[in-house]
């Protein structure tokens, strides 16, 4: 059933056109989970893993797993980004302190959060337009990309790959070890 959900859902994302003048995620600014700016030249010289997220989806559990790797990485310069998305069957509560207060309570998230935001189509939030038109749109929640040092993008990683799985810590460890 989910896998035809997903096939479904694949079938109408649609990417969006990378935002004009974007050229590194330091060129994005996204709104906080508090409504408070988030330049993500704040970040500038830490690898990141940028990813959208949902409170009632059968991914849910990667909650556990990315706070997981960001207490991990976090001291080598790194931090997760989660971006709360109700894109896919609206599997997502409307509000924001709903969201944070779920994301707090039940997984004890302490990486930052931005606000609900759309991830695929037209009016996808600016981070997910830039990384879409390179990498192709989320086909579903707890799509991740990770951006290098420099703000380009490296890689992203479908749904079906856990945060902590072999081939996203080795490509974060491998982003961690180069300069920008």
């Amino acid at each position: 059933m989910f896998k035809l959900l997903s096939a479904i859902a694949g079938a109408f994302t649609v990417a969006a056109a990378a935002p004009a003048g974007v050229t590194t995620a330091y060129d994005i600014t996204m709104k906080t989970i508090d409504g408070k700016p988030m330049p993500f030249s704040a970040y500038r010289g830490k690898v990141l893993l940028v990813v959208n997220t949902a409170s009632f989806c059968g991914f849910t559990p990667q909650y556990e797993a990315l706070q997981k790797v960001q207490k991990t990485f976090t001291p080598k310069g790194f931090s997760v980004i989660g971006v709360p998305s109700g894109d896919f069957l609206g599997q997502e509560y409307k509000s924001n302190s709903e969201i944070k207060q779920f994301c707090e309570s039940k997984f004890g998230i302490n990486f930052p959060m931005t606000e609900k935001s759309k991830v695929t189509g037209r009016d996808a939030a600016p981070f997910f337009a830039w990384a879409g038109a390179s990498l192709g749109a989320p086909k579903w929640n707890f799509h991740k990309y990770l951006v290098g040092r420099d703000g380009r993008l490296i890689a992203g990683f479908p749904s079906t790959v856990k945060p902590d799985a072999p081939e996203v810590t080795l490509a974060i460890e491998k982003a961690l070890a180069a300069r920008a």
